[in-house]
């Protein structure tokens, strides 16, 4: 079982991270906490530069690593917002790297990674899925030597995106007592038990997975790591096959729940976000202000955390997140 990353290494991390990332707004959300007779607080990381959280871990493990380590050039594989992360490390901290992306990843965020990435990076499309797009990047890694930078399985990838966590405690004058977090491959919500099963053991964490790609749920209920045999990649943000070793290990011992949303209802979430509030959510993004409505009767008159984790959204996919979230209002016509 992992031993918790310890609470100075955290610290150590959000020292490194203020040359790349803002302290992001912890702001109660009066439309939500009217709807839902709580107290609803987002954590704002759709606001950092590269528009989602990622950029922590990424930056923080490339900067740990040495010239000799990256003599060679550094690789990711990524459906977005890591790629993002790691573009603006590497042309921060000067290395060479080449993204590997499925070629099903919107266009919108891979022109986000030219941008940032600027002369250091070399984006290559390769398969229909992060899985494809992963392997293709560890084959460019045994036959260049080079270093892979992984996404979520990775303790000082973990350590980066902790420091949300530490920030949330920081910001908090209260005990949360729900704190309501997206799982792709597991590197978030890992940094999140790990603040708070230290610092604030009494919040309950809670999971979200689609149904089109429930890695994390399945793996819990066998007891082992599962991979899928196939995803539905419209949540891109979290769509994968396998979770990490590391991340499995943390939430079957420490995650209080999971919850399973329809895509069509993600879809709902990312309209009501942009209509209450003006906030621009990719899929993953509105995961959590989606999920409360399967909380809504144990949340009254609690003090909730929801992460906005993602604001890459493009903007061509909108007349479908608009026809998926009106399919899912007629099948939920009471909701």
């Amino acid at each position: 079982m992992n031993s918790f990353i310890e609470i100075s290494d955290i610290k150590k991390a959000c020292e490194t991270l203020k040359k790349v990332v803002i302290n992001s707004p912890f702001q109660k959300i009066s439309s939500y906490s009217n709807i839902y007779k709580s107290n609803i607080f987002f954590k704002r990381e759709d606001l950092q530069n590269v528009r989602s959280f990622k950029i922590r871990g990424a930056f923080n493990k490339i900067s740990a690593l040495d010239k000799n380590q990256t003599k060679n050039g550094i690789v990711c594989a990524s459906v977005g917002n890591h790629a993002q992360g790691f573009a603006v490390s590497c042309s921060t901290l000067g290395y060479k790297g080449i993204v590997f992306m499925p070629t099903s990843t919107p266009n919108q965020k891979i022109q986000q990674v030219k941008k940032f990435g600027k002369n250091n990076i070399e984006v290559v499309l390769f398969g229909e899925n992060f899985t494809q797009a992963y392997e293709k990047a560890l084959e460019e890694c045994k036959k260049y030597n080079k270093i892979f930078i992984h996404p979520f399985d990775d303790k000082k990838v973990i350590t980066g995106q902790a420091t949300v966590f530490y920030e949330i405690l920081n910001q908090s004058k209260f005990t949360l007592d729900y704190l309501f977090i997206p799982i792709g491959g597991g590197g978030l919500i890992s940094g999140a038990i790990n603040v708070f099963k230290q610092l604030s053991p009494t919040t309950k964490i809670i999971g979200i997975e689609p149904m089109g790609a429930p890695s994390m749920s399945k793996s819990i209920k066998y007891n082992k790591l599962i991979t899928l045999d196939k995803i539905d990649g419209f949540v891109d943000g979290v769509a994968v096959k396998k979770v990490g070793n590391l991340s499995f290990d943390y939430c079957k011992k420490f995650l209080d729940d999971i919850v399973i949303l329809e895509e069509n209802e993600i879809c709902n979430s990312i309209l009501e976000l942009l209509d209450y509030e003006n906030i621009i959510a990719e899929p993953a993004g509105a995961m959590s202000s989606a999920s409360l409505r399967h909380y809504k009767n144990e949340i009254i008159g609690k003090n909730v955390g929801c992460l906005i984790c993602g604001g890459n959204n493009d903007n061509s996919r909108m007349p479908e997140i608009k026809k998926r979230a009106n399919n899912w209002k007629i099948n939920n016509p009471n909701y």
